[in-house]
């Protein structure tokens, strides 16, 4: 195996969304492929200031102490940042209902969704 897959020596390197694997790039030699768009992604904010961050700990190994540490570190250099921190439902891996979505969607202008370990 070599050292060097999965390295970008330039942008070229990387495969355009929706191009086929070729020889070079692409995920057939092991280059990143760029993902595809999510339907599900919200459009980047410009700014945090005077928006409120939803802090979502998952429930895996570690995920509370950082969300708690991520919440100082706002409090500190970030003051006008309202943060929630919340423990999701249900297992780490799967959500056993919507409802802490559809209270962010609703009352949150960001989220972090922490996996620690």
């Amino acid at each position: 195996m070599s050292p060097e897959v999965g390295v970008l020596r330039s942008a070229s390197d990387v495969m355009p969304v929706g191009a086929a694997p070729t020889g070079r790039g692409g995920a057939m030699s092991g280059m990143p492929v760029p993902a595809p768009a999510s339907p599900f992604k919200a459009e980047r904010l410009d700014a945090l200031e005077n928006k409120t961050v939803y802090l979502v700990d998952t429930g895996f190994g570690g995920s509370y102490n950082f969300m708690l540490q991520l919440q100082k570190w706002f409090a500190g250099h970030m003051p006008s940042v309202t943060t929630v921190r919340k423990r999701k439902s249900g297992n780490v891996f799967r959500d056993d209902n919507n409802t802490l979505w559809e209270e962010i969607k609703e009352k949150g202008d960001a989220v972090v969704v922490g996996v620690a370990g």
